[in-house]
């Protein structure tokens, strides 16, 4: 066993519900994986979508800046996923469980290219890979952008497929014409360990190729840009799994012989089913690598879509609306390393603290990685701006802090309109990491707060929605998750934080909307 499966299976200890499974009492069970850019996830859940205490591993991918997120190499992040099941199963223990269904979540808005034979002609292009910038205006000035957002959910914008495979076509012909199919990271594992393509409605409504209404590609924008629809992977017609494993991963996991396998869903739509936000009452904001806020519920797309925002799908029946910021604990960190690199988590947070609400003279824009919501400029780049001789590192570290939490008071107000009501329900790493933030959050947007006790959110989401799909449980709806902490706004800190809001929105008009 390698020793980065060693470093995941250090100290393991299986719980008692864990020893049954793998006692041999053939315990129903599905395992979830939850595909990000920063790593792989794999756990094991019972039928009726509680997660087996112990039976759970991840696999970090150590990727230093967010821009090692944007391109990345296919087939090393398959066996990164297949190394992580094996980090599962390749237990001290021999599992009896009916592995039953494979559940995958995995990173929306990915494209890559295979030949006739399945082989990646391409690597995994991500949403943090703006090289098709220059095909954003072409798409622009070809297309009325309002109209498409309201059939496809999706702006133009270099994240979303329209802008890549122009690009694509136009940068590496050859590559383009080699090309037999078009799919997400997502499909191409599904192809790998099944040999089916077809792409779930959720992965689907992530490429600003696909009616939000119609749940079928869109043809007018497909044709109009002249690309194949045989090209395009086969929507799924049910939510429910159909494959199974093919004879090579079948022999080297002989436990998930049986087991079918669901298409994949985005991982945005795991997140906020596994942060138990599934109606229009509850708002799910998480800060990872980047960060997003959404809206998830039963029902057809708003009629007016507001521009800053997107409409994706969980599946056929439940959409989601929100908006994503491309940095969010990114940013954090790549400032911490650049001016803080000897200070520890602990003492960065209790500095922090000890400063007042934009009280440092410091205007950030965070679009070190670029923009999406809320003016999707595909061109927009970070900024510092009041720097002075006395300006402190950690002032500036707590200026970029305020300035995402200003963007997503900007998406918070865009959703008032889909989900006027909703409670904040939060998650991420970046949040559980620094309490100081989640509170500063809840004072930016005037309102409570609250952190989801779900640790791993997709991969618990992912599990839920293939039991629903699978008749297990009767709807994801109304399952408890229980609440970490409230965090409750302080309204003084509040209005400190809306005259740095509409400083930086003053600024960004004035920088990235006139250009």
């Amino acid at each position: 066993m390698s020793s980065a499966l060693d470093e995941v299976l250090e100290g393991f200890e299986p719980s008692p519900e864990l020893v049954s499974v793998m006692a041999g009492s053939k315990t129903a069970a599905v395992l979830a994986l939850d595909i990000g850019t920063s790593g792989v996830r794999a756990s094991l859940f019972d039928e009726r979508g509680r997660e087996i205490n112990g039976a759970t591993v991840r696999i970090q991918q150590n990727l230093s800046e967010i821009g090692e997120l944007a391109v990345t190499d296919a087939e090393a992040n398959f066996e990164l996923v297949t190394q992580t099941i094996d980090a599962l199963l390749d237990q001290p223990y021999q599992i009896g469980a009916r592995i039953q269904l494979i559940a995958i979540s995995c990173f929306w808005h990915s494209l890559m290219g295979v030949d006739a034979q399945g082989s990646a002609t391409t690597p995994v292009f991500g949403w943090a890979d703006t090289r098709a910038a220059a095909a954003v205006n072409e798409l622009r000035n070809r297309f009325d952008e309002t109209t498409v957002h309201a059939r496809t959910g999706c702006r133009f914008h270099p994240s979303y497929w329209p802008a890549k495979l122009l690009w694509l076509r136009s940068a590496e012909p050859q590559t383009f014409a080699a090309t037999n199919h078009w799919l997400s990271f997502g499909e191409y594992v599904v192809l790998r360990l099944a040999g089916e393509t077809a792409v779930s409605v959720s992965m689907a409504s992530g490429t600003g190729l696909f009616n939000q209404r119609l749940l079928d590609w869109d043809r007018e924008i497909i044709e109009a840009l002249g690309i194949p629809v045989e090209t395009l992977p086969e929507i799924s017609s049910m939510g429910q799994a159909t494959g199974r494993l093919g004879a090579e991963y079948a022999g080297r996991w002989p436990i998930l012989s049986e087991a079918r396998i669901c298409p994949p869903i985005g991982d945005g739509a795991a997140n906020t089913i596994g942060s138990g936000c599934t109606t229009r009452e509850q708002a799910a904001l998480m800060i990872g690598t980047s960060g997003a806020m959404r809206v998830l519920y039963e029902g057809e797309p708003p009629d007016e879509l507001p521009a800053g925002l997107w409409c994706y799908r969980a599946d056929r029946n439940r959409v989601i609306v929100g908006g994503a910021l491309s940095d969010g604990g990114g940013l954090y960190r790549w400032v911490k390393e650049l001016l803080l690199p000897n200070d520890d988590s602990e003492s960065i947070e209790a500095a922090l603290e000890i400063l007042e609400p934009d009280a440092h003279g410091l205007t950030v824009l965070p679009f070190w990685a670029g923009e999406r919501s809320t003016g999707w400029s595909a061109e927009a780049r970070g900024a510092i701006l009041g720097l002075t001789m006395r300006t402190q590192p950690i002032e500036i570290l707590r200026a970029a802090m305020e300035a995402i939490a200003y963007r997503f008071a900007l998406i918070d107000k865009a959703l008032e309109d889909v989900a006027p009501a909703a409670s904040v329900i939060a998650s991420g790493t970046a949040l559980r990491s620094s309490p100081m933030w989640t509170q500063m959050i809840a004072d930016v947007l005037g309102r409570s707060l609250t952190l989801s006790e779900p640790r791993e959110a997709s991969v618990r989401g992912a599990a839920l929605l293939a039991l629903e799909g699978a008749g297990k449980i009767r709807s994801i709806a109304g399952l408890p998750v229980h609440a970490e902490k409230t965090f409750e706004p302080n309204m003084s800190r509040h209005a400190c934080y809306q005259e740095g809001l509409q400083r930086q929105q003053r600024i960004y008009e004035s920088v990235i909307r006139s250009h």
